[in-house]
């Protein structure tokens, strides 16, 4: 039978592998000397992105990066550690921990992978910088749009040109 501990390490090394097939990403955080309130916080602000934050010993979360293929992500783990899994929109995720992480100092994000591509930290801060999914949606209808509106606008010439003719021609005829 095995200890209690090893039957632990055990369980959330397979929780992890399970998370990292479940998860279209993930962030690796040093959350050293942030406090339990605020981590609850940031927790409860990921719930509604379908993304959640597992604390996990960096043994552990070592062997299970390495057995999952994200053997590059393994020296990014120093101090205690947390993973970020996410399930669906990257961009919201980096964007809320970026900035949780320029309120509280102590917060450090080291990488991550997005899909099959390994993050670094500057690469996180890019993501979160990026348009929402409504923005870009909106700036892609209005490029759509552009070439539309400017045909209108001059077919819209060439009648007021053509009507401002026949005004002339109708005056001198007069």
């Amino acid at each position: 039978m095995k200890k209690l501990g090893l039957l632990f390490k055990d369980t959330s090394e397979q929780q992890i592998k399970d998370s990292l097939k479940e998860s279209e990403s993930v962030f690796i955080m040093n959350y050293s000397k942030v406090s339990s309130p605020d981590l609850s916080n940031l927790r409860q602000s990921l719930r509604g992105m379908q993304a959640r934050i597992f604390m996990v010993k960096n043994s552990v979360a070592r062997r299970a990066l390495k057995d999952s293929g994200l053997d590059t992500l393994v020296k990014t783990i120093e101090g205690p550690c947390g993973l970020v899994f996410i399930k669906t929109e990257p961009v919201d995720v980096s964007r809320v921990l970026c900035e949780f992480a320029r309120s509280h100092e102590l917060l450090k994000l080291c990488g991550g992978s997005l899909q099959d591509r390994i993050l670094d930290q500057k690469d996180i801060e890019a993501l979160s910088k990026l348009p929402t999914k409504e923005v870009l949606r909106a700036q892609l209808v209005a490029i759509l749009n552009s070439p539309l509106s400017r045909m209108t606008m001059v077919l819209k010439k060439n009648l007021n040109s053509l009507v401002y003719i026949l005004e002339e021609k109708q005056k001198k005829a007069r």
